[in-house]
């Protein structure tokens, strides 16, 4: 039977293996991204750290995902100057990304007006 010591590092190591994942897709899709190196949550030490300006990505690879704890966690990791983002993912399934409905209609309505209109 494994131990809460054993268990804890399983946790952490499936998180790390979570954020080079979400790195990779990152990179599929032509962003620059590596897995953070991490010391404590805050700004300075995201989970990814990606070229997309604006952004903080909480990276939460679980079965079971606390989604109220996790978009705390990546609202107090942002800091005052970037967007939020948690993006989960649990076996066998897709990655997804949750932020609050007020700055996916921010996004939305940027991306409708398009880049010329946005100055």
């Amino acid at each position: 039977m494994s131990t809460a010591s054993q268990r804890g590092r399983a946790s952490r190591a499936k998180g790390q293996r979570g954020e080079r994942e979400f790195a990779e897709l990152m990179r599929r899709f032509g962003f620059h991204a590596v897995r953070g190196v991490q010391y404590a949550g805050s700004p300075d030490s995201p989970d990814v750290r990606h070229s997309i300006p604006g952004i903080h990505f909480e990276v939460k690879r679980t079965e079971k995902l606390s989604l109220w704890a996790a978009l705390d966690q990546a609202a107090a990791d942002a800091g005052p100057d970037k967007v939020p983002v948690v993006v989960h993912r649990k076996n066998n399934r897709e990655w997804v990304a949750i932020l609050d409905a007020g700055t996916l209609l921010w996004l939305l309505q940027r991306w409708e007006k398009g880049p010329t209109n946005d100055r």
